[in-house]
């Protein structure tokens, strides 16, 4: 379980924009079944320069979002989190 601050940070996101995640899952193949908000229990979050990079991930999906906006999604890496540039990981569009 996640502290209620962390949760509501990812539901935020994850509401804002939810339309636009799931396109982005359904681009890459990464619906699966039982697909559920609720499973994004992890986040982290930086700045470069003026823009705010925000990665959302459940235990098999990341979702990265720059400022508010989702722009990719891939597999979960738990090497992810602790790279010195995460967004490699990510096809920047």
């Amino acid at each position: 379980m996640t502290a209620p601050t962390v949760e509501a940070a990812i539901h935020d996101l994850m509401d804002l924009a939810w339309n636009l995640v799931y396109d982005l899952l359904a681009e890459r193949g990464l619906l699966g079944d039982g697909f559920d908000v609720g499973e994004y229990t992890g986040i982290h979050s930086w700045v470069e320069d003026l823009t705010r990079y925000t990665i959302v991930h459940s235990r098999s999906v990341a979702v990265l979002f720059v400022d508010t906006r989702p722009v990719d999604a891939t597999m979960f890496h738990h090497d992810l989190l602790g790279a010195d540039d995460p967004k490699r990981y990510f096809a920047l569009q």
